[in-house]
């Protein structure tokens, strides 16, 4: 794809091509690593490239070469010896006879010397000789770009014999390199060799560090500046031409070139971290699937998760409207905790989430849920999960108890090359790679390891991360909910643990003070690490401890869902008097401590139990009433009085 005549204005320099323009001047030995298989937009017009074309680095570096006045630009891998596929087809066998003779060797009968990078040449030559041959002479200005240079050895640390003689005579022909002088344009051009390797240290270390005479250059992914040039200048053939015809006037005026500019920033937005490779097939995909002006961001969904139609654009207002009572339906006593929680939620859902931050991919929202055990921080994930998804299995919990160990990021995030599991990838990785759009739930986040903690910093900032088999996985599209009961005891100036705070004593808002100052003394002072703290910001809720009111609502709630669970599958009619009612709840109001959990066990000892066994005793399997009068305690053993 090229770019129009009207759209041939100012086009962005890399800045490796400016590293280059300056460095090749001084340095003959030259190496391109990082994304080099990448394609580039080339900047200059001129007759070996056309200005704003989408090429490769072999097409790039050929143009630029040339443009520069480089006689001989000539290409060399280990697979196909010295050739030049770049120029027109009609000079192809020229040039290549032409470096042929400069070096005094024989043309194959294919246009190219075939030769292999440690093979012998007919005349007793191999590559690395040819190249110093090349570099020494001060006939024609010569550039050989070396492609694959990161395959010419097996490994960097096990250099054998021949290996060494190799780079060792390139090195020497980078020495020897002479300066040739333009007998048309007088210009002076340094003969150069230009290593393209996916990583420097690929290379053997002696043969480029500390070496005056070598420059590498560095080629990272599109900056946001040349995103942003890049789907500017191409926007028009991101769509169909009918569609866009059609669509392109409602922005003509200016509130629609406001709009259009604000599209194709948060477009810019979304795509950090993608090479240029990555954008052109967007752009495809983009005009193959017939998307319209509005969903150009809806396209970078079809490309990472498979599918057109994101999730969060379908959430219903008028569910969410009243969400708040469903909420305080399953997790009781928490109005603040749940009030806090859905504005998360309802900011996603309109889009202002991030706003504040540079960042469109961060993650759709971050809470900490903090508080005593049992208070509902777990469960009010379960619910968020069932209203956002409809599905509480798209809350997928991680016990951050179980990678408290220094080598536990390799089985969150997956193993790196050569270690035992890379095969298997990690739990987190794979979990949001099959599940992209969920809720993550990483319980006790204190009890990790610090080494997992760092790793959070990407997650919560870029929203992606990088597992260890080299694949991108976004979490720009979960929310992410750390648990803990970090503050409800602290360390005292004997390093005990004591009670921070007292439900008998504190009120919820005290409570909340409390907990959230504890909250930033772990992480600014005991961790150090006080940047985790900003990357939640002001999004920690405090859940409450459950109190006496509470308590009696969760009983009467525990109670009638098992009433109601035994009446629709057993068609058991269970009734329970006051007495037996008021011996359940006095019991649970002695185990406040441990929560709505504590309640529960309080529910299972003096009710489903005894029930159980009365059951089991009288084979009541189903269609029947069963009256409980009271409940009594012999020695231990619960036993239900019933009609």
């Amino acid at each position: 794809m090229e770019l129009s005549t009207e759209q041939k204005t100012e086009i962005l320099l890399p800045k490796w091509h400016t590293e280059l323009s300056i460095f090749n001047k001084v340095k003959p030995q030259i190496i391109i690593e990082g994304n080099i298989l990448d394609k580039f937009i080339y900047p200059e017009d001129n007759e070996y490239q056309q200005r704003g074309a989408i090429v490769d680095i072999k097409g790039y570096l050929y143009a630029y070469y040339k443009n520069l006045g480089y006689r001989h630009v000539i290409f060399f891998d280990h697979i196909k010896g010295f050739y030049n596929e770049v120029c027109p087809d009609e000079e192809i066998a020229a040039c290549i006879k032409d470096f042929a003779e400069l070096v005094s060797q024989e043309v194959s009968p294919e246009n190219r010397i075939e030769i292999t990078f440690n093979s012998r040449g007919s005349n007793g030559h191999d590559a690395a000789d040819i190249i110093n041959l090349a570099m020494r002479q001060q006939v024609q200005s010569t550039v050989i770009i070396l492609d694959f240079a990161s395959r010419y050895i097996i490994a960097p640390d096990r250099v054998d014999k021949n290996d060494v003689l190799t780079f060792t005579c390139l090195q020497k022909a980078v020495i020897d390199s002479r300066e040739v002088i333009d007998p048309e344009t007088k210009k002076h051009l340094k003969n150069s060799l230009v290593f393209l390797t996916n990583k420097v240290n690929d290379l053997p270390a002696w043969f480029y560090l500390d070496n005056p005479l070598s420059k590498t250059i560095r080629i990272n992914t599109p900056t946001k500046e040349e995103r942003f040039n890049f789907v500017d200048r191409q926007f028009k053939f991101f769509f169909d031409k009918d569609i866009y015809n059609a669509e392109i006037g409602n922005y003509s005026d200016e509130q629609g070139q406001e709009d259009l500019k604000k599209l194709k920033e948060k477009f810019t937005g979304i795509t950090e971290g993608v090479s240029y490779t990555v954008l052109n097939d967007l752009r495809i995909l983009c005009r193959n699937q017939k998307f319209h002006i509005k969903e150009l961001t809806k396209v970078v969904d079809l490309y990472r998760y498979g599918i057109r139609e994101n999730p969060w654009e379908h959430l219903s207002y008028d569910d969410f409207e009243n969400a708040e009572k469903e909420f305080y339906q399953r997790v009781k006593g928490q109005n603040y905790a749940i009030s806090k929680t859905l504005d998360i939620i309802k900011r996603a859902m309109t889009g202002m989430n991030g706003l504040q931050h540079s960042s469109h991919s961060k993650p759709k929202g971050v809470l900490f849920f903090a508080g005593p055990t049992g208070t509902g921080k777990t469960e009010t994930a379960k619910t968020l999960s069932q209203k956002i998804f409809g599905d509480e299995s798209r809350c997928i919990r991680f016990d951050m108890s179980e990678f408290s160990q220094s080598h536990s990021d390799q089985r969150l995030l997956g193993a790196p090359p050569g270690y035992v599991g890379y095969e298997a990838g990690g739990q987190l990785t794979n979990a949001v790679k099959n599940n992209p759009f969920s809720i993550l739930l990483f319980d006790e986040i204190e009890k990790a390891h610090p080494s997992i903690l760092d790793k959070f910093l990407q997650i919560l900032e870029d929203g992606r991360m990088t597992d260890g088999q080299g694949n991108t996985v976004y979490f720009s599209e979960c929310i992410i909910i750390f648990t803990s009961n970090l503050g409800i005891f602290v360390e005292n100036e004997q390093h005990q643990r004591v009670q921070n705070v007292d439900p008998d004593k504190d009120s919820y808002e005290v409570v909340r003070d409390k907990v959230k100052s504890a909250i930033e003394n772990f992480f600014k002072f005991k961790l150090n690490r006080p940047e985790i703290l900003n990357r939640i910001g002001e999004n920690i809720v405090v859940f409450d401890f459950i109190r006496p009111a509470v308590a009696d609502e969760i009983t009467n709630s525990l109670i009638n869902k098992i009433r109601r669970e035994m009446l629709e599958t057993k068609n058991i009619t269970l009734t329970l008097k006051d007495s037996a009612v008021e011996l359940i709840k006095s019991k649970a109001q002695n185990n406040l401590e441990n929560g709505g959990r504590g309640i529960g066990n309080i529910i299972e000892e003096y009710l489903i139990n005894p029930l159980s066994r009365h059951m089991f005793a009288r084979r009541i399997t189903r269609d029947a009433e069963i009256t409980i009068n009271d409940i009594t305690s012999d020695n231990g053993i619960i036993t239900l009085v019933c009609a």
